[in-house]
């Protein structure tokens, strides 16, 4: 079994979304508070003995939550035509947007929770 380093920053961003292809509560038009929690994995640390600064964490993923926060998610590309603004595919949107910002030779985002409420989440992740 390898050992690892492991940070986590949380955040939140609120929107409206609906469904499409749904039959149910989630085809209308609805808000969510979404927080977010995103995970950076690494096996070394750096010359200042942490695997990634946390502000680098937050700063990258709070981008994304500019991007998401206060809007209608089915007028925001990719969720206005290609992606189905479940809380499954904003996650891996937030996953790979924050990675493509933060993932170097030393670490990696490998896990992405979003919670739609305090009850219901979904994650995208590697492993």
């Amino acid at each position: 079994m390898s050992s690892f380093f492991e940070v986590m920053v949380e955040t939140h961003f609120a929107a409206a979304h609906a469904l499409r292809n749904y039959r149910g509560q989630g085809e209308s038009l609805h808000g969510h508070n979404w927080q977010i929690q995103v995970f950076v994995r690494g096996e070394k640390l750096d010359e200042d003995h942490m695997l990634v600064d946390f502000h680098a964490v937050r700063a990258a993923t709070q981008k994304v939550m500019d991007y998401l926060d206060h809007t209608n998610l089915n007028e925001l590309p990719p969720f206005d035509k290609e992606l189905n603004p479940s809380t499954e595919n904003i996650a891996a949107f937030i996953f790979h947007e924050v990675a493509g910002k933060i993932n170097d030779d030393r670490c990696r985002v490998t896990l992405v929770r979003a919670w739609e409420t305090p009850q219901t989440m979904a994650a995208y992740g590697v492993a």
